[in-house]
């Protein structure tokens, strides 16, 4: 008698639910009543469920989105500050060290496509892993916001680093110094994101454009992510070598051999444009 496959786990916990579609991992920050803002719990979860989907063949694409009306409110004041500051120096250390692993260190990395869906609010501390990742589409009505300098404090946590990565100085520092809120159209005018999108129409356009990314040559598209990410902050002859290097590994990494597959469609068979899109993988 055959024994039964054993079901993998789903990862995640009470603050981060996990659930796979068709190789879309979808993400949720799970704090409604908190606005999901960050908590120590919440960072710990966020940091098993990233380094768990490396890895994790479900998981093609990850979008990263809120439950409820908010994305996330940023760090938890309660739980993230006022509790924290009353340990010792090198748990604080931990506590902090842990958020910016996954926000930035590990999500920014990613070894897959990432889409931030951004559903309702975005505060503070919610920019960095929203900028770490890849592309974000927002709703129309979500609301933005740097708030910190309304209680006295500074972007801090990398929050300004993503800002500076993603908006022109003018859109930043007005933000940054007023405190003003805007909406996500606003974001996508200074393009802090993509694009946005009624609100009624958010999933089904961050699916869509999952779904365009899954079609791709999945070795090409993760050493395109990261040549970009890495030669952009090099000179013009670095970053020519780095790049003739990436090309090569991307070749040894593919097993699907894309080049191969798509010069032989294009120039053999005539049955491929790659203008029009990404050839069709064998089933």
């Amino acid at each position: 008698m055959m024994a039964k496959a054993k079901k993998k786990k789903v990862p995640g916990g009470d603050t981060v639910l996990v659930e796979f579609d068709n190789g879309i991992a979808w993400v949720t920050f799970n704090r409604p009543e908190k606005r999901n803002a960050m908590s120590p719990t919440l960072n710990n979860e966020m940091l098993e469920v990233v380094s768990a989907l490396e890895l994790d063949e479900r998981c093609q694409v990850l979008v990263l989105t809120g439950a409820g009306k908010a994305f996330s409110a940023g760090m938890d004041l309660k739980e993230y500050f006022r509790e924290i500051d009353e340990a010792d120096h090198v748990m604080q250390l931990h506590v902090q060290r842990v958020a910016e692993e996954w926000q930035w260190r590990k999500l920014r990395t990613f070894p897959k496509p990432t889409i931030a869906m951004v559903n309702g609010w975005c505060f503070g501390g919610a920019f960095a892993p929203m900028v770490a990742c890849d592309l974000a589409i927002a709703a129309e009505d979500a609301v933005f916001g740097l708030s910190e300098i309304n209680w006295g404090i500074i972007p801090a946590g990398n929050v300004t680093r993503a800002i500076a990565e993603t908006v022109n100085q003018r859109d930043a520092l007005y933000y940054i110094m007023t405190g003003e809120n805007f909406d996500g159209r606003k974001a996508s005018e200074i393009r802090l994101v993509n694009e946005a999108v009624p609100a009624d129409q958010l999933r089904t356009r961050v699916e869509e454009l999952a779904r365009v990314l899954l079609e791709k040559n999945a070795a090409a598209l993760m050493t395109a992510r990261e040549a970009y990410k890495f030669c952009r902050e090099m000179n013009w002859e670095t970053s020519a070598n780095f790049l003739h290097a990436k090309a090569e590994q991307a070749k040894m990494r593919d097993r699907e051999g894309g080049r191969e597959e798509g010069m032989k469609r294009f120039l053999d068979e005539k049955s491929f444009r790659p203008g029009l899109g990404a050839y069709k993988k064998d089933t």
